[in-house]
């Protein structure tokens, strides 16, 4: 039962912009300028930040007149945690395994 975790959407989330832009996301739907106030972020900072979700497949874009809304796509989270609940079923499975040493 091994399992793995897609480590390249870690990587996009393990920056602490990332993630807050995420959890934001997670709430409602918003606009460059929305996500720049909640932040405290630069746009120019958080563009590139949307840009790495974007392209990693955490966020989607909906544009509206000349905003772009930025949405979350709660699938892709449900997989990574999906991952990690497997992870964590094959780590209770396997708890008493010990490899001996030679």
């Amino acid at each position: 039962m091994m399992t793995s975790v897609d480590t390249d959407l870690i990587r996009v989330l393990s920056d602490p912009l990332r993630l807050r832009i995420v959890t934001l996301l997670a709430r409602e739907t918003l606009c460059t300028t929305h996500l720049v106030e909640e932040t405290g972020a630069r746009q120019t900072n958080l563009s590139n930040h949307l840009r790495v979700l974007r392209e990693a497949g955490v966020v989607e874009t909906e544009p509206c007149g000349r905003f772009t809304y930025y949405r979350l796509k709660p699938d892709v989270i449900h997989t990574l945690a999906e991952q990690f609940a497997a992870l964590a079923a094959t780590a209770r499975a396997t708890a008493a395994t010990k490899r001996a040493c030679p």
